[in-house]
């Protein structure tokens, strides 16, 4: 049972008794129901119970009567009922100021209603509302259902959640950051007793009771869902609605290309950039967006990163969301006020260009990745775009990292973070038939390629390194492990067999373009 005094003395025939004192207490919550037959009851009453009585035991002894009151009080009982016309023709008045001294109702009972008549009215009222509850409850369970199994949601999650189950709501991110709030509570109010726990757990909410409930996946927390001025005794059907809720939250949060815990300004940017990234609008509107929400992007010199990992389905996701927080944590990183965004190519990042340079760029996000200890086989890798000054090349830098990442995928050997511009010259050089490239590898290397298999294996590793270190003789010896004067003598061979100048400019193009075409070769 659960019902306030208030809402029981509606409910006939309990509705013929009057409320004679203690009118302040009538919100207290009736549970149960017990008939006085002995006389030490009080030391038997529960919290909640309603006792019922004719006063017999309490008719001759006033004092007692008093006590009994200040016991029942104690222990928190909802109400005593006193039933006329046996023992008692009318309730004495000091008892009836003892009850108004405690705010505690006293009620007076009708005579010709027995007990059982009283508690039965009770019951069937309580059997009713139960049972209205309960198929409230299946209905709002049915909608989180079709909520949840809708393709795509033409409402937003939080308002949805919070208008299926019938109740304000809160989301707090693990920064303690409130990302969505409809209660009637600030920020601050909201934020009592922050860092929490977590599990589920009934909490102060202002001056009212509050639920709250971690938003797992797995064994990691993403945040928080707090539901406000609930019922302080909350059912177990009330309960597990509210859990359900919260798992369908934590669900999309994770499933969805959506970054719910971005601040509004960041999400609608979010959602504006992939409208313009599909052709929805242009980029110039993108800029105008970004200038209105406040986002500093794309009003300076500013460069577009892709990310992903060779893990698939529910998996990917879930690790490019990590990437996505390692990013936004990293300390060299953190304070670019850059934007990441989900997509079905992966983690799309905006960061402003100049600082820090593109070599420390890549390492340090290579370094972020190292952090993450992913899963072996799902390491991921980062195509890094050339500089853009305007708004306008926006859609050209998605077009680089989306054509260095499919070919760092064909290739090995890119590294995990890839600028364009290391492979703009392949990705042009990969258009000439594969005929063509051994044709000029061969008429390049004839000079060397007649030499025993051994000796030609030595030069050509020699000239790529040699390359390799734009024709710094000491670094090629350092890498190939060999005296500055064998490299030295090496190269001077390899000018006269090639017959080349390695002082031109034209010529080392020419011998770099054939470790290009046999390297792109060997790929075949």
């Amino acid at each position: 049972m659960h019902l306030t005094v208030e809402e029981a003395l509606s409910i006939y025939p309990l509705s013929e008794a009057r409320l004679i004192a203690g009118s302040k207490g009538k919100h207290r919550i009736v549970k149960s129901i017990n008939v006085m037959d002995a006389p030490d009851i009080s030391d038997w009453i529960k919290e909640g119970e309603m006792l019922l009585t004719t006063a017999y035991l309490i008719k001759d002894n006033l004092e007692g009567a008093s006590d009994l009151l200040r016991k029942l009080d104690r222990r928190g009982s909802a109400a005593l009922g006193i039933k006329l016309g046996r023992f008692w023709d009318a309730v004495p008045e000091q008892l009836v100021a003892e009850a108004e001294t405690l705010n505690f109702p006293l009620i007076e009972l009708p005579f010709e209603f027995t007990f059982s008549d009283q508690m039965n009215g009770l019951f069937r009222a309580e059997l009713t509302r139960s049972t209205s509850m309960l198929q409230s409850m299946l209905e709002k369970q049915r909608k989180l259902m079709r909520f949840a199994l809708r393709s795509g949601h033409s409402r937003p999650l939080f308002e949805a959640v919070s208008e299926v189950i019938g109740c304000k709501l809160a989301v707090i991110s693990t920064r303690g950051d409130v990302i969505y709030n409809n209660t009637e509570y600030s920020g601050g109010e909201l934020l009592e007793g922050w860092p929490w726990q977590n599990r589920n757990q009934r909490v102060r909410c202002g001056n009212k009771t509050g639920y709250r409930i971690p938003l797992l996946q797995g064994e990691k927390c993403s945040g928080y869902l707090l539901y406000s001025s609930i019922d302080p005794m909350l059912l177990p059907v009330e309960e597990s609605l509210f859990v359900q809720g919260a798992e369908l939250i934590s669900y999309h949060i994770h499933a969805g290309f959506e970054d719910y815990f971005e601040h509004a300004g960041q999400r609608e940017f979010s959602s504006l950039l992939r409208r313009c990234l599909s052709g929805g609008i242009t980029c110039g509107e993108l800029a105008q967006a970004a200038q209105r929400l406040e986002i500093p992007l794309l009003r300076s010199p500013f460069l577009v990163m892709l990310t992903d990992t060779a893990a698939s389905g529910e998996a990917r996701q879930a690790e490019l969301l990590r990437i996505k927080e390692e990013l936004l944590e990293a300390p060299e990183l953190g304070g670019l006020q850059a934007v990441h965004i989900l997509m079905e190519e992966g983690l799309l990042s905006l960061y402003p260009a100049g600082t820090p340079g593109p070599e420390r760029f890549g390492d340090i996000v290579g370094r972020c990745f190292e952090r993450l200890q992913l899963d072996k086989g799902c390491y991921p890798r980062a195509a890094v775009s050339g500089v853009k000054a305007r708004a306008e090349g926006l859609k050209e830098a998605f077009g680089e990292v989306k054509e260095c990442m499919a070919l760092t995928r064909r290739r090995k050997g890119c590294g995990q973070v890839v600028h364009y511009r290391q492979l703009e010259l392949h990705l042009m050089l990969e258009q000439i038939p594969p005929e063509t490239m051994e044709k000029y590898c061969n008429g390049m290397l004839r000079g060397l390629l007649s030499r025993e298999p051994e000796y030609v294996r030595e030069m050509l590793h020699t000239l790529e390194v040699y390359l390799q270190n734009d024709g710094h003789v000491n670094e090629t010896a350092k890498k190939l492990f060999i005296h500055r004067n064998t490299a030295t003598y090496r190269i001077e061979k390899l000018s006269e067999l090639l017959e080349v100048d390695f002082k031109k400019i034209d010529d080392l193009m020419r011998l770099k373009l054939v470790f290009i075409f046999r390297g792109m070769l060997e790929r075949e």
